[in-house]
């Protein structure tokens, strides 16, 4: 192992389902330093992928940090205590694109931005989709988002545009097109 060790936290600033924290991290040699991180509950990543197999549902909302609207795949916090990283999936499609899932398929687990943040993300594709009668939105931003499908194949040419800037998206996109092309998914 490395031989650091954090040794002592101090509480900054509570932002409800974030907050900002000063580490004591002591090296392997014993000098200690001080890092600032922010705590995260978590996510979820879901690509919903329509009957034909090469077009995914994203959803275009404005993100109050760029300032501006993004291209993304549904995704949400994992703020619900209890809830399974599959259930926060499935609550997630139902409040953004309107459907549930027939089948979830893990894709990976991945750090978003470990430099300065513990938020620790699942990411699913999601088969077999059963539309409901309407979408659950919960806030101002899901009740503005529109939904737009996208083909699998078109994630390079989206990504090079920079119509697709979102990193959580790309990843799984490309994954989500992957698994399918393998025959994995069936």
């Amino acid at each position: 192992m490395s031989g650091f060790r954090i040794v002592g936290t101090t509480g900054i600033a509570d932002a409800g389902f974030l907050s900002l924290v000063d580490l004591d991290v002591r090296g392997p040699d014993g000098e200690e330093f001080q890092r600032t991180v922010v705590r995260h509950p978590g996510a979820v990543v879901v690509v919903p992928v329509e009957a034909d197999g090469i077009t995914a549902r994203l959803v275009r909302q404005f993100r109050a940090a760029p300032g501006r609207e993004l291209l993304e795949v549904p995704a949400g916090k994992r703020d619900v205590d209890g809830e399974s990283p599959e259930d926060t999936a499935t609550r997630e499609l139902e409040e953004e694109v309107g459907c549930r899932p027939g089948r979830l398929l893990e894709l990976a687990e991945f750090y978003n931005s470990p430099g300065f943040c513990d938020e620790y993300t699942h990411a699913y594709a999601a088969l077999d989709l059963v539309d409901l009668p309407a979408r659950r939105a919960t806030d101002a931003e899901e009740r503005a988002m529109t939904i737009e499908r996208v083909a699998l194949g078109d994630v390079e040419r989206l990504v090079g545009t920079r119509e697709l800037i979102d990193a959580k998206s790309i990843v799984t996109l490309l994954l989500t097109r992957r698994l399918l092309e393998s025959g994995h998914a069936y």
